[in-house]
C-alpha cells in the first residue's frame, strides 16, 4: 500500500487508478477502525489527517478526470482541517527514483519523469505562481544559478502544492498558461476571459492543451493541480 507525494501526473494510468484503490483501502481502515494493515507504516503516516487524505483523493480524482476518467466515491474524512503528515516514507526525489525503475518498460505518466532540476522546475512553476509569485522568482533564480538541488527542490515543490492558492493567484496562473492556447479555434471560447469564473477558464485551457498537445503546459502541475482549490 502507497500514497504518493508526488503530483499524480507523473504517474502511469495503472498507478493512478491503482493509488485511488489504496487511498479508500486506507480510509476505510482508518475510518472503521480495521486491524488488518493498522501498523503499516502508510497507515500509521494519515492516522489523523482525514482532511489531507481527502486532498490528496481530490488530486488524484483532478488527473483523473483530466485524462478521461470518472469518480463517484468521495472522501469525507475531515480531522486536523488544513494539516499534511510531515513525515515522508519515502523522500519525493526517491519517489520519483522509484518510478523511473518502474516505468522503465512501461507506460509513462502524463509529466515525464524529470531528468534534472530544471525539468522538475518547469513542471511546477505555474502551480507555484498560483500559490506565492515572490517564492516563484525566488526558486526560478535558484533553479537558473545551479543553487538548488533536486532532493530540496522535491521537497519544496510538494509542501508548495499543498498550500491552498488565492484567487488572485489562481487567475495570475491560469492567464499565463491561457496565453500559449488562447489563438486555438474553439466554439466555446466567447467573450473576455475576464469575465470567466476560474473553473471555465480552466476547463478551456485543459480543453485547447488537450487538443493541440502544448507541448509546455501537457507537462505542467497545474492542469489538474489548480481544479482541486476551484
Amino acid at each position: 500500500m502507497r500514497i504518493w507525494d508526488i503530483h499524480p501526473g507523473y504517474l502511469n494510468r495503472q498507478s493512478l487508478l491503482g493509488e485511488h484503490r489504496e487511498l479508500h483501502g486506507l480510509v476505510s481502515i482508518l475510518v472503521n477502525k480495521k486491524k488488518g494493515y493498522s501498523s503499516h507504516p502508510e497507515t500509521l503516516r494519515w492516522l489523523g489527517y482525514g482532511w489531507a487524505l481527502k486532498q490528496r483523493h481530490r488530486e488524484l480524482v483532478c488527473e483523473m478526470k483530466l485524462r478521461g476518467y470518472q469518480d463517484k466515491s468521495p472522501v469525507r474524512t475531515k480531522s486536523n482541517y488544513g494539516t499534511w503528515p510531515s513525515a515522508f516514507i519515502d523522500k519525493p526525489h526517491i519517489q520519483l527514483a522509484l518510478l523511473k525503475d518502474k516505468y522503465i518498460t512501461r507506460e509513462k505518466g502524463r509529466i515525464p519523469l524529470p531528468k534534472n532540476v530544471e525539468e522538475l522546475w518547469r513542471h511546477h512553476k505555474y502551480s507555484v505562481l498560483a500559490r506565492d509569485p515572490n517564492h516563484y522568482r525566488d526558486l526560478g533564480r535558484a533553479v537558473a544559478g545551479n543553487a538548488i538541488s533536486l532532493q530540496n527542490l522535491s521537497i519544496d515543490l510538494v509542501r508548495m502544492l499543498r498550500c491552498e492558492p488565492n484567487v488572485g493567484g489562481i487567475r495570475n496562473a491560469l492567464q499565463h498558461m491561457w496565453g500559449y492556447v488562447s489563438d486555438l479555434p474553439n466554439k466555446n471560447h466567447n467573450g473576455e476571459i475576464n469575465t470567466w469564473s476560474l473553473k471555465k477558464l480552466l476547463l478551456y485551457t485543459q480543453e485547447n492543451v488537450k487538443m493541440s498537445k502544448q507541448p509546455y503546459l501537457i507537462q505542467s502541475t497545474a492542469l489538474s493541480d489548480l481544479m482541486v482549490w476551484l
